[in-house]
């Protein structure tokens, strides 16, 4: 039974520490000119063997948050609407409030008595 370990423990990948100059691009998501313009001047050289170059990956990740905090956008936060702040006008009307003033309050109280009053149905 001790040879059947769950898929989990099986499937557990470990990253290599340096990445390869080939394979460098893809791990950032970028092709080679792009990385070899933006990016390769700022990381420190690993030779393997005769002709190998290395990165570290802790570099190229440190390169990542780096580009981030220069050009990438803020996370969108929830804010909570300031009523008062945001205020079009401090002197808008009031729900049921006139707009203008009436020079003539005969014309106000002759609307609403029409509005309020009852009316004769057409049958």
């Amino acid at each position: 039974m001790d040879s059947e370990k769950p898929a989990t423990v099986l499937a557990i990948q470990l990253l290599p520490r340096f990445i390869r100059f080939r394979d460098a691009p893809l791990y950032l998501g970028m092709d080679r000119n792009r990385f070899n313009a933006e990016v390769r001047p700022y990381l420190t050289k690993i030779p393997i063997g005769r002709r190998g170059i290395a990165f570290d990956r802790l570099e190229l990740d440190a390169w990542v948050e780096d580009y981030k905090s220069r050009n990438g956008r803020p996370a969108k936060r929830s804010s909570i609407w300031d009523a008062e702040k945001h205020l079009a006008s401090k002197k808008e009307a009031k729900h049921g409030a006139l707009t203008r003033e009436s020079k003539d309050t005969e014309d106000w109280s002759k609307a609403v008595a029409r509005v309020t009053s009852t009316r004769r149905s057409a049958s």
